[in-house]
C-alpha cells in the first residue's frame, strides 16, 4: 500500500470511531452513573431501576407485537409484489417503481399524521364519513392502537423490503418450481420446498432489516401510540427523559443498552445473510430465461389491489395534508368544506417565529449537514474500496455501525457527550449528531459508485507527479459526479426531515421541523402541522431538483 495513504486511513478512522463509539461509550458510562450532574458517579441503580419496573414488561411485550407484526406485513406485502413485478404479466410494471422509491420521499412523521387525520377516533375525517353514511354514534376505526401502528409502519417498511426482495425473485430460476411440479408435487408444496428455502437469505434479509427499521422507528409509535396509551421501548425511552422535574437519563441509558445491543445483533445478521447469498445462486448458464405467469382473469383485480396501494402510500397522504392544510377545522370533505378553505394557516405557520426559525435551522442542517457528510463519506468509501487493508476494514466496519443505532437511543448516548461539553443546546451538536447517524447513507451510494472507477486512471495521474489530493479533486471526483448527487440528495433529505435524534437534542433555538409539526401535532393543531408538513416535502423535493440540476450542468461544463 502506498505510505502516503496511511495517515488519511487512521485520520478516518479517528472521525468515524469519534462519530460511532463515542455515543456507545457515553452511553454506557451514562449507564453507571448517578446522573448528567453526577457524571463518574458509579453506581447500578439505574440499571435495577430500570429491569425492575413493573411496567417494563408491558412495554416490551407491546414492542415485540408492534416489531414482528410490522416486520411481517412489510415482508409479505413486499413479496407479494415483487413476485407481481418479476413473475408475472402485470400491466404498468412502472408502477412499482413508483412504489418502491416516492414514499421514501414522504416524511414517517407526516405519513403517521395523515393517517391520524384519517382514522382518530374524535375527528378523523374518513371515521366521520362512515358515521354519517351509516348513522353511527362511535367512530368505528381508532388508529391510536397496535394494528393501526403495524398497519403504518408496514406500510413504510415495505419499499425498503421490495428493493431487497425483488432482485433476488427476478434472478430465480423457474425451472426449479417446473421440476417439481413434474414430479407431482402441488403448488403449494413447490412453493414451501423449492421457492421459499431459495429466496430465503432475501426473505430474512429483508424481514430483519424491517425488525432493525421497526424497533429504532419513534414517528409512529409517538403520533398513534401515544394518544392510544400504547407504549414501545422508544416512546417509553423519551417518556423518560422528558416527563416530570427530574428526567432520569441514566435510567433510559440503562435500558438503551439493550435496545442498543439487540439492534447491533441484527445487523450483524442481516450482514451475514446478505454476505452469502452466493450460496443460493440459481442462475449458472446463459439457458436462463425468466418465464411470465399469465395472471388471466386475476390480472385486472390485482391491478386494481397494486393501485390502491398507491393510493394509500402516495396519493392519500399527501391529498389528506394539503385538504386540512387549507381548511379550518376538521370536517368531511364537502361543498361546504371547500367554500371555507383559505391560505390562514400557511400565512399563521409563515408568520409564527417558533416556525421560521424552525425552517432556517433544518434548511442550514440538511445543507450544510449533507456537504460535510458527502466530503466525508467520498474519502471513506476511497479508503474502503480502494485499499482493501485491515485498517481499510476497519473503518468499513465502524461506518456501517452506525446503521443499527435507534435514533432515540444515539440520541440520549449524545446527549450524556453534548452537555459535559460547550456544544449542548447548539446546532453543533445537532449537526454531529445527524452525521453520525446517517453516515451510511452517504457512504453506500459513493462506494457503488468507486467499484465502476479503474485504479489504471489514478496511477496515470500519480505517475505524472499529481498527489493523492489532486488526483482525487481532477480525476476521481468528476467521474463520481452521480454517486455525489445521490448521496446528497439522500442525507439531506434525511436530515430535513430527521425527528428521533432531533427530539432529543433539539433545545429551545435550534428547533427543527420535524420537531415543530410534533408539537403541532400534540397541540391539536392539524391546520397548521398540515400546512408545515407541505413546506417540508416542498423543501425536499426542491433539494432534489436542485441537487441534480447541479450534477447535470457539472457534468455538461466537464464535456461527461
Amino acid at each position: 500500500m502506498n505510505q502516503s495513504r496511511t495517515p488519511l486511513t487512521w485520520t478516518l478512522i479517528v472521525i468515524v470511531g469519534f462519530l460511532t463509539l463515542c455515543p456507545v461509550l457515553m452511553l454506557l458510562l451514562g449507564s453507571f452513573s448517578e446522573g448528567l450532574t453526577a457524571f463518574g458517579s458509579f453506581t447500578t441503580a439505574k440499571y435495577v431501576a430500570a429491569y425492575t419496573d413493573p411496567y417494563l414488561f408491558e412495554v416490551t411485550l407491546n414492542t415485540l407485537i408492534f416489531v414482528i407484526g410490522s416486520s411481517l406485513f412489510s415482508t409479505v406485502l413486499a413479496m407479494f409484489l415483487a413476485y407481481l413485478n418479476t413473475r408475472t404479466n402485470m400491466p404498468f410494471k412502472g408502477v412499482f417503481t413508483v412504489l418502491s422509491i416516492v414514499p421514501m420521499m414522504i416524511p414517517h412523521l407526516l405519513f403517521a399524521v395523515s393517517w391520524a387525520l384519517l382514522l382518530n377516533p374524535s375527528n378523523g375525517l374518513m371515521n366521520m364519513m362512515l358515521q354519517g353514511m351509516f348513522g353511527l354514534e362511535d367512530a368505528p376505526l381508532n388508529i391510536y392502537s397496535l394494528w393501526g401502528m403495524i398497519l403504518v409502519e408496514g406500510l413504510l417498511n415495505m419499499p425498503i423490503a421490495y428493493l431487497i426482495i425483488a432482485p433476488a425473485m427476478a434472478s430465480f430460476d423457474v425451472s426449479l418450481e417446473e421440476s417439481s411440479r413434474v414430479f407431482g408435487a402441488g403448488v403449494w408444496r413447490t412453493l414451501v420446498r423449492v421457492t421459499l428455502p431459495v429466496l430465503r437469505p432475501a426473505l430474512l434479509a429483508a424481514f430483519i432489516l424491517a425488525i432493525v427499521r421497526s424497533l429504532a422507528s419513534y414517528a409512529v409509535p409517538r403520533v398513534l401510540g401515544t394518544p392510544g396509551r400504547v407504549d414501545v421501548l422508544a416512546t417509553y425511552l423519551f417518556e423518560m427523559i422528558s416527563t416530570g422535574f427530574a428526567p432520569d437519563y441514566g435510567k433510559a441509558a440503562a435500558l438503551g443498552m439493550s435496545v442498543l445491543s439487540a439492534s447491533i445483533g441484527l445487523i450483524v445478521l442481516y450482514r451475514a445473510l446478505t454476505s452469502e447469498s452466493g450460496k443460493y445462486v440459481t442462475i449458472s448458464s446463459r439457458g436462463f430465461k425468466p418465464t411470465m405467469i399469465e395472471l388471466k382473469r386475476a390480472k385486472t383485480p390485482l391491478f386494481i389491489v397494486v393501485g390502491v396501494l398507491c393510493v394509500l402510500m402516495i396519493v392519500l397522504p399527501v391529498a389528506v395534508l394539503l385538504y386540512t392544510s387549507m381548511i379550518p377545522y376538521s370536517m368531511v370533505p364537502s361543498a361546504k368544506a371547500f367554500g371555507m378553505m383559505s391560505w390562514q394557516n400557511w400565512i399563521d405557520v409563515m408568520q409564527d417565529p417558533i416556525s421560521q426559525l424552525a425552517l432556517k435551522n433544518s434548511l442550514f442542517l440538511a445543507i450544510v449537514g449533507a456537504t460535510l457528510g458527502v466530503l466525508l463519506s467520498l474519502f471513506v468509501a476511497y479508503v474502503v474500496v480502494k485499499l482493501r487493508t485491515r485498517a481499510a476494514g476497519l473503518l468499513d466496519t465502524l461506518s456501517f455501525l452506525s446503521f443499527s443505532f435507534p435514533g432515540i437511543v444515539i440520541g440520549i448516548g449524545f446527549m450524556w457527550f453534548f452537555v459535559q461539553t460547550p456544544l449542548y443546546a447548539t446546532l453543533t451538536a445537532l449537526l454531529l449528531a445527524y452525521i453520525a447517524a446517517y453516515l451510511p447513507y452517504g457512504i453506500r451510494p459513493l462506494s457503488s459508485a468507486f467499484v465502476q472507477v479503474h485504479a489504471h486512471l489514478e496511477e496515470s495521474s500519480q505517475v505524472c507527479g499529481a498527489s493523492s489530493l489532486t488526483t482525487m479533486r481532477r480525476i476521481i471526483v468528476p467521474l463520481l459526479i452521480p454517486g455525489v448527487v445521490s448521496a446528497w440528495i439522500l442525507m439531506a433529505t434525511m436530515f430535513i426531515r430527521e425527528l428521533t435524534v432531533s427530539v432529543v437534542l433539539s433545545r429551545p433555538g435550534t428547533e427543527v421541523l420535524a420537531v415543530q409539526i410534533l408539537n403541532y401535532a400534540e397541540d391539536g393543531l392539524w391546520g397548521k402541522l398540515s400546512a408545515l408538513g407541505i413546506i417540508m416535502i416542498l423543501i425536499s423535493t426542491g433539494l432534489v431538483m436542485l441537487a441534480m440540476y447541479t450534477g447535470a450542468h457539472f457534468k455538461r461544463r466537464q464535456g461527461m
